[in-house]
């Protein structure tokens, strides 16, 4: 990514999403773009006008602290918008990173995923790489394409519109946490990679991404539509883990006594089935219970974990 432009492309990007309705502008005309112009942001934020098109433009990077809160207050930006603007215009010194890398799950998080039997849990990687899953997010997310990373899945297989019926507010989201995570990491050389395979993949990812909304991935109300049980309304907790910066832990739980809950019992048995069926024919494939009998670092990982970025 430009670093460079990060401030002014954001800026620009929520200016425009940004309306005059919303800012108390009233009786402003006709406009031939949307949001708000400029000058206007500029009134609204106390500075000049020549100054904020040079933020804007990228010619004035560092601009102060109360010049961030007003542009975040007139821009109407939530606290993770907040926090990313702040990110961009004050990044944080950065070690070089070598040019590949592995993220690797502990064994003591693989035996908590294993304990799970009926929970479908599974770990995410910076960008969204489903490093590890226990056996009922497995079967969950059975058969689709994709099914590595999260982004990859939402807006390159087609078949995620069906498997998620609310698809346009689960992509906006899956986007504006790649944003929320790339305010913090812009040098990461992955981040450009995935986001040209994304957006020359997606015409909907380009149109998201484009936006800048920025939201940190932490609790929702989920509709999926599975193949063998129909549709689940679950709830997801992200945690993130803390001897690994950058992963995740996600949690997916139903309402009890809920057509949901019975419905991921069932997923549940189905892979115990599987589970036994793979032990009893001398496979290596249990539950994440037994990975950590495999070290980390090793070439050919268990089915239940998945290491994309090698």
């Amino acid at each position: 990514m430009d670093t460079d432009k990060l401030l002014g492309d954001f800026l620009r990007a929520r200016r425009e999403a940004t309306s005059p309705d919303s800012s108390g502008l009233i009786h402003v005309g006709r406009r031939r773009t949307p949001g708000l112009r400029r000058e206007e942001v500029a009134m609204l934020a106390g500075v000049s006008t020549d100054y904020y098109v040079r933020l804007e433009q990228g010619r004035e990077r560092r601009p102060s602290e109360p010049v961030l809160d007003s542009l975040a207050r007139v821009l109407r930006l939530n606290a993770d918008a907040k926090d990313y603007l702040y990110e961009i215009a004050y990044p944080r010194l950065r070690r070089p990173r070598p040019a590949a890398r592995a993220e690797r799950v502990s064994p003591s998080l693989m035996r908590l995923l294993g304990d799970w039997r009926h929970t479908p849990a599974f770990v995410l990687g910076r960008w969204m790489d489903m490093l590890a899953v226990n056996p009922v997010a497995d079967v969950l997310y059975e058969g689709l394409e994709h099914r590595d990373n999260l982004l990859r899945l939402v807006f390159l297989n087609p078949r995620a519109r069906q498997f998620y019926p609310d698809w346009e507010k689960t992509a906006h989201v899956k986007a504006a946490h790649l944003r929320a995570v790339a305010g913090a990491d812009p040098d990461d050389p992955f981040l450009p990679e995935l986001v040209r395979e994304l957006s020359s993949g997606s015409e909907d990812f380009r149109r998201m991404w484009a936006r800048h909304d920025v939201r940190a991935k932490t609790h929702e109300i989920k509709r999926i539509h599975h193949h063998h049980v129909g549709e689940l309304l679950l709830t997801y907790e992200s945690f993130s883990v803390n001897n690994a910066p950058g992963q995740q832990l996600i949690v997916f739980q139903a309402e009890p006594g809920s057509t949901s809950e019975y419905a991921l019992g069932i997923l549940g048995r189905l892979a115990a089935e599987r589970t036994a069926r793979a032990q009893g024919a001398g496979r290596d494939e249990g539950s994440p219970r037994s990975l950590p009998l495999h070290p980390a670092g090793q070439e050919t990982p268990s089915p239940f974990m998945w290491n994309t970025r090698l």
